[in-house]
């Protein structure tokens, strides 16, 4: 590949341009690779399973939900509790096999101090299962 002569001569020009036909030839071959090799690469191992007759399982899980609102009362599944009430139904609840979860929404204007006695409240009374619930 030569790209002219380096004579002083006027009527020859320098050649400035690169040949992209190799280039070129080069990207369609590498293109036809790896369309050829691209579904060896995807095939898995092909494997007969055996079929079963076990239902899923239809257990639930239970939930209770724990609402502070913006004044700071609590509610146990949209009704208000007392304080003394809370913990006594977070000891009911932790008792129960299996142990419902307690999903736990905080008004966002509530001191953090409402929620974080409901939190203390359920760790005492040995709830494990528990979540905040946020909106989006």
């Amino acid at each position: 590949m030569a790209f002219g002569k380096f004579d002083d001569t006027e009527d020859e020009q320098l050649l400035s341009e690169i040949n992209m036909v190799p280039l070129i030839d080069v990207m369609l071959v590498l293109l036809i690779v790896f369309i050829v090799t691209l579904p060896v690469i995807n095939h898995a191992v092909k494997v007969d399973l055996p079929k079963a007759a076990a239902s899923p399982s239809q257990q639930k899980s239970i939930t209770i939900d724990l609402t502070v609102d913006a004044q700071g009362h609590y509610h146990w599944n949209q009704s208000m509790v007392s304080d003394a009430e809370l913990q006594q139904r977070l000891a009911e609840a932790a008792t129960q096999n299996p142990q419902p979860e307690l999903h736990i929404r905080g008004d966002k204007a509530v001191p953090y101090e409402r929620v974080a006695k409901a939190l203390a409240a359920a760790q005492r009374a040995g709830v494990s299962k528990l979540g905040f619930v946020t909106e989006p």
